[in-house]
């Protein structure tokens, strides 16, 4: 691998053909010019997300290789440079998926091991990146209602009131939402009938004027949700 080349491969290019170690790669040499204090951090949570999510799969890839993904996403194509929103981005579902192992415990409710989870975060961080966590961090659903209308209700809202958590959700759909043609065709159903109600809302608050982007980058996403519901069409509707 001549690992500057990385530099001008699309993500998912880079995960068929390097896998984990080539996005790992481009992650590092996205992160040449930052400082070191703030390399270091980003390392930090690089290496707690891989701790965390070590044996969790995504069909073919190591989910790493998602959170991965989305936070090259945000650095290269939404010249975001905000280092608390990358860490956020690297661990944007590790108290989803993990908040025992995150809090340090072995049981307890619920909320007890999502609030133990964020004061984790908060405490090797700091705690404006535990609450952009916590915006993207989906709630206890309710067994009796519908699960995706419930996880559409809960990004709207935590959307609506976190601008910079808005950059991370946005960059984590269009992994899943672009990149819903590299799974199986089961999966890629269940994905695009979760994800395809959710275009019109993103792309209402992606132009929002408190949205923290670029005019470039506000263009790049709207052109990604449009590919993702042409592909969500295709799976759908064909």
């Amino acid at each position: 691998m001549a690992p500057r080349m990385l530099l001008s491969m699309p993500l998912h290019a880079i995960t068929e053909v390097y896998g984990e170690p080539g996005l790992r790669e481009r992650f590092l040499l996205e992160l040449a010019d930052f400082p070191p204090a703030d390399r270091a951090r980003l390392e930090e949570a690089l290496q707690l997300a891989a701790t965390l999510h070590a044996d969790d799969r995504r069909v073919r890839e190591p989910y790493l290789n998602h959170c991965l993904r989305v936070a090259i996403r945000i650095m290269r194509y939404y010249a975001v440079r905000d280092v608390d929103v990358l860490i956020a981005a690297l661990l944007h579902d590790a108290v989803e998926d993990h908040p025992a192992e995150l809090a340090g415990r072995d049981s307890g409710t619920h909320t007890e091991l999502t609030e133990g989870a964020i004061a984790e975060l908060a405490r090797r961080f700091n705690p404006r990146v535990a609450e952009l966590v916590r915006s993207v961090t989906n709630p206890e659903y309710d067994p009796d209602r519908d699960r995706d209308e419930q996880y559409r209700m809960h990004v709207t809202e935590s959307l609506d009131r976190d601008p910079w958590a808005r950059v991370i959700k946005v960059s984590d759909f269009t992994d899943n939402g672009v990149g819903v043609i590299h799974t199986t065709y089961e999966k890629a159903f269940r994905s695009a009938t979760k994800y395809r109600p959710l275009v019109p809302a993103l792309r209402e608050l992606v132009g929002r004027p408190d949205t923290p982007l670029s005019t470039p980058a506000r263009e790049h996403i709207l052109d990604q949700l449009d590919l993702a519901e042409e592909r969500f069409a295709a799976i759908l509707d064909g």
